[in-house]
């Protein structure tokens, strides 16, 4: 009986007493307490009064940032590397970002190194344990440091040569003028 209004009205003695007198509890039945009750009535009825639905919270309590020391480490993970893909049905997985604050916890834990060159060091000891991080926008800028790359020449780029005869004999875009004639 999910919302049941039995303890909400009137009290387990009114209750009994209804029951006494529609005859569905007989004199025998009645419990131990009732004459007790009946011949020494409390001063104030026990009521039924409904708890607060919120409990009422001050708008000027402010809720603090939590903020671990793996949490700045982190930042800087994210900042810096790509994320690799996460197993989620695994339980045992642990990330790469996981793997890194765990690496350089344990460096600065030891004492040995500067705080300044503790990401180089996590990195380094990564990769000596065989894991292989990828710096955000590293494959862009190689490509972009080095126009005669075969990937740039590949994408529409020509290859820089000084040669009159490589200006005339490149292929230009169909979208944009060719070289002059």
């Amino acid at each position: 009986m999910a919302g049941s209004r039995l303890e909400k009205f009137g009290t387990v003695f009114t209750r009994v007493r209804d029951l006494l007198r529609s005859g569905v509890m007989k004199l025998p039945d009645i419990p131990i307490w009732y004459n007790v009750y009946k011949a020494f009535p409390p001063m104030k009825d026990p009521l039924y009064v409904k708890p607060h639905s919120r409990p009422q919270v001050s708008r000027t309590d402010v809720v603090r940032d939590i903020f671990y020391p793996e949490d700045t480490v982190r930042a800087m993970f994210y900042e810096r590397y790509l994320m690799g893909p996460l197993d989620l049905s695994n339980p045992n997985f642990t990330s790469m970002c996981q793997r890194f604050v765990d690496k350089y916890v344990a460096l600065a834990a030891s004492g040995e190194l500067p705080t300044s060159d503790l990401l180089q060091e996590t990195e380094k000891a990564l990769l000596k344990d065989g894991v292989m991080l990828k710096r955000r926008g590293a494959q862009w800028e190689s490509k972009a440091q080095d126009p005669t790359t075969p990937e740039s020449v590949s994408a529409g780029q020509q290859p820089m040569d000084d040669s009159e005869d490589a200006v005339e004999d490149t292929p230009t875009h169909p979208h944009t003028a060719g070289p002059s004639q």
